[in-house]
């Protein structure tokens, strides 16, 4: 058995029983009890388990809210930033969107169109299951409870012979020095989806910065274009002045226009 394919059993083992100890993971997954250790301080340091003695109880972070509580919240300025992103993107194109809030807005956006979608976010595919016009690829793995996104190594695995025109990625804060995002688990499939990618689109309201997330991303100088909404103040602007990427404010009409300093 893979390494990927042993680690995803024993957090699916997890995730289905709340508890199993050591000497049922051995049986299971039939696996060395270092292994296994191994395998469960992996899965711990990315938020999603908690060890205990003689096993492990599936204890995924919840610093991530649900999908529902966060789609609400500046929802005007995500369905700004949402129709200047679509609007770079080409009928024909290959896209991969994340499972963010400001990602769901672009797919809503894109429904009808003939493109090739690849996402990890079952409400992205969603919109597209249906589609005509629109192939649809979507990428498995551990789905992050209340969020239906796909996260983890078999996702990464998944994304190794896929190439896109864009990645669209959503973050959870944005300092001088990078991207941030809730989870480290989640930071390790986006790395993946920025490989995958001729163009990297990160897209986030104003909220998102001069605000810091739990686990790194990358610098922003790994990001080829970043899409914010109108509607940040002139700390914020000052950030975005220091740092040399391609910066698109989406106006009041969804036009987006060049940051200017």
């Amino acid at each position: 058995m893979l390494v990927e394919e042993r680690r995803q059993r024993v957090l699916d083992l997890l995730s289905e029983k709340g508890f199993v100890s050591l000497a049922d993971l051995a049986k299971e997954v039939e696996a060395s009890d270092s292994t296994l250790r191994r395998d469960l301080e992996f899965w711990e340091q990315r938020g999603v388990i908690r060890r205990t003695h003689g096993g492990a109880v599936f204890a995924p972070d919840h610093s991530l809210p649900a999908l529902e509580e966060r789609s609400q919240r500046e929802l005007e300025e995500k369905k700004l930033i949402a129709k200047a992103a679509a609007g770079r993107i080409q009928d024909g194109d290959a896209i991969l969107l994340d499972g963010g809030t400001t990602t769901l807005e672009v797919a809503r956006l894109l429904v009808g169109r003939k493109l090739q979608i690849v996402t990890n976010s079952l409400p992205i595919a969603n919109l597209f299951a249906n589609s005509r016009e629109t192939d649809l690829v979507i990428l498995g793995g551990f789905v992050y409870p209340k969020t239906g996104v796909a996260l983890g190594p078999l996702t990464v695995k998944m994304m190794e012979e896929i190439h896109v025109h864009q990645t669209i990625l959503s973050v959870g804060g944005i300092t001088a020095k990078g991207l941030f995002n809730s989870n480290l688990l989640l930071v390790e499939t986006e790395l993946g989806m920025m490989r995958c990618a001729d163009e990297v689109v990160v897209v986030a309201d104003h909220t998102k910065v001069g605000r810091q997330a739990l686990a790194f991303l990358c610098e922003l100088t790994a990001i080829d274009t970043l899409i914010v909404d109108h509607g940040f103040s002139a700390q914020q602007r000052e950030l975005l002045n220091q740092n040399d990427v391609s910066v698109l404010v989406a106006g009041p009409s969804g036009a987006a226009e060049e940051f200017r300093q």
